[in-house]
């Protein structure tokens, strides 16, 4: 009786009505909330990586800088990056990522690891996910190179290399424009032009042809310019082209300013809500508001100028612009401005004349750190733009760079390039194209041949990079990234608009507390510090170590909630590197030492 009477005390009758409806509604909500919860797990190359498993170092099959790059890629584009993680790892809800921080350690390897975890305690309890990777050193390469440049797709090097026979003759056909401009885009010949005759005829004003200025094929692609390339085509499915059919460009072309204002619409993009166009004598030809297919969130007036009253009453969409600039255009229009590549995207429109000021003009020194419009315009032309509260006018912007370009063209070719004009100190035309090629063109056609992890990035109007490190480690990132030409700004000049922002820091702490307190504006983070020979000797080493966790341990606590978080140590020609990894799924503000 007591054994029964015990029995029917522990029994639990079944849910039933409310309490059983209440509790299927919070599985289902449980369900949900953990389905939508971004996930990292290894595949078998990854495992097989490993440094959590119990796997003999010989047995071990390290990955590749290449590896990582992909996962970084995929952790911020999903499905429109051009290369997939998929053969060593799987991410679940890549969109759910809040942002990807990457901290790289320079003179650690591996066997510091592995000689000592108990002082890398927070590599230990917080990042959950520990791999040997191939050191690039041993293969005569950079791991940054590696880990930055972004080589080109299969499809696109196939294409290249049925064009042109290979890879190299493809970029030195880059050379001769029309021809490359006809692999990809509709031109045909109505007449013979010979650009490199000397007695060719130029506007009276024109030192030299027009035509020199035009951004090659290759620049059209490193710049992020929309073409109708196979291997990029699929990334522009809904764009057309300026017109069916073009003409051979040539000295007297037709220039025409073109500049956009955008406002950020409810799908996180920026969409084109007013266009303007201006002619090489300044009249303006177009300029039209424009209505946005999508919901805008942020009118952005304060850029754009554009407010909620400026478009109650538009009824001008997206498809009416592209009709009129169709009509509008000649069939060589050569068309100016600033990054032109941004406001063609937003037009979803593609053309193959292009003058991007942003290139031609250069204050800088370093190809890859870009001059902003406002600063070209008031020192060259001693004008003042976009100092208007309200925002900036696109008239004005494409007025701004046809007065520059025309300048540039009654000066000489290398006016106004300090990359030129500093390092070379010459006017001669012909030792302008050497140059030219000298600093386009490195030894290692894998660099022709690719972008940078940045330029990709870039390609989403609202994503943006930074670069944490010193002046030396900036640097690197800029000469690794020589062909990859990125809209660059150091931390004091940095816009929303601007694709990379470069921090740079006095010294190792101070890189750490920057990251940390500026990680969260950017979607791709890299914080980059340098360790000394002396800080790696025997006696500093333990010292050393204890610092490297303390920064993990900074930057794991500034990381946002479901952030991506890739510790690299880079490795040396004795030993091989490591990554850690780790998603960031619940916010803890208490940490141990």
């Amino acid at each position: 009786m007591v054994k029964m009477l015990t029995s029917l005390k522990d029994f639990k009758p079944p849910l039933l009505g409310e309490d059983f409806s209440n509790l299927k509604n919070r599985l289902r909500e449980r369900k949900k909330i953990l389905s939508s919860i971004p996930r990292l797990r290894l595949l078998s190359v990854g495992v097989s990586a490993s440094l959590s498993l119990n796997i003999n170092s010989q047995e071990r099959i390290p990955i590749y800088y290449n590896d990582i790059q992909n996962l970084l890629l995929y952790s911020i584009l999903g499905h429109n990056s051009p290369y997939l993680p998929e053969r060593w790892c799987k991410l679940d809800k890549y969109n759910k990522i809040s942002h990807t921080i990457v901290f790289v350690i320079e003179g650690l390897t591996v066997d510091h690891y592995l000689s000592n975890e108990s002082l890398l305690r927070h590599v230990t309890s917080k990042l959950e996910y520990k791999l040997e990777i191939i050191t690039s050193s041993i293969c005569g390469s950079s791991f940054l190179e590696e880990l930055i440049n972004v080589p080109l797709t299969i499809s696109q090097k196939s294409y290249l290399i049925n064009k042109f026979g290979s890879l190299e003759k493809a970029y030195q056909n880059n050379r001769n424009i029309i021809k490359c401009f006809k692999a990809i885009f509709p031109i045909q010949s109505f007449f013979k032009i010979q650009i490199n005759k000397k007695d060719e005829e130029l506007p009276s004003n024109d030192k030299f042809s027009r035509t020199k200025l035009l951004l090659s094929s290759w620049q059209l692609i490193e710049e992020n310019y929309p073409i109708p390339l196979k291997g990029f085509i699929e990334s522009y499915p809904d764009y057309i082209l300026t017109k069916d059919i073009y003409n051979e460009v040539h000295s007297k072309s037709q220039m025409f300013g073109l500049d956009c204002e955008m406002c950020q619409t409810i799908n996180g993009m920026l969409e084109v809500t007013r266009v303007s166009i201006v002619d090489e004598e300044l009249n303006i030809v177009y300029d039209t508001f424009v209505k946005p297919y999508n919901k805008i969130i942020n009118y952005l007036t304060q850029y754009s100028g554009i407010t909620k009253n400026i478009l109650e009453n538009v009824t001008t969409r997206l498809c009416d612009v592209q009709a009129s600039i169709r009509a509008l255009l000649p069939s060589d229009a050569i068309l100016v401005g600033q990054s032109l590549n941004s406001d063609l995207n937003a037009l979803k429109m593609m053309h193959p004349y292009i003058i991007d000021t942003s290139v031609i003009f250069n204050l800088s020194g370093q190809r890859t750190h870009k001059t902003k419009l406002k600063v070209l315009v008031k020192s060259f032309l001693n004008e003042q733009i976009q100092i208007n509260k309200e925002g900036h006018c696109s008239i004005e912007d494409s007025k701004a760079s046809i007065k520059l370009v025309k300048l540039k063209l009654a000066k000489s070719l290398n006016f106004g390039d300090s990359v030129f004009t500093e390092l070379f100190h010459s006017n001669s035309n012909e030792f302008y194209f050497k140059t030219y090629e000298k600093c386009h063109v490195n030894e290692k056609s894998t660099s022709i041949l690719s972008s940078s992890i940045f330029n990709h990035v870039s390609k989403i109007f609202t994503k943006t990079s930074a670069i944490f490190g010193s002046n030396e480690i900036v640097n690197d990132y800029s000469r690794i990234s020589n062909n990859s030409a990125l809209y660059i700004q150091k931390d004091q000049n940095f816009e929303k608009r601007d694709n990379v922002k470069l921090i740079i820091t006095q010294n190792n702490n101070d890189t750490i507390t920057r990251c940390s307190e500026n990680a969260i504006q950017h979607n791709l983070n890299f914080c980059h510090i340098k360790l000394k020979t002396k800080q790696l000797s025997k006696e500093n080493l333990s010292k050393t170590l204890s610092s490297v966790n303390k920064w993990i341990r900074m930057l794991w606590k500034h990381t946002e909630l479901y952030g991506l978080m890739c510790v690299i140590f880079s490795g040396d020609t004795n030993s091989n590197g490591a990554c850690f990894l780790n998603i960031k799924k619940s916010i803890n503000t208490e940490y141990k030492k």
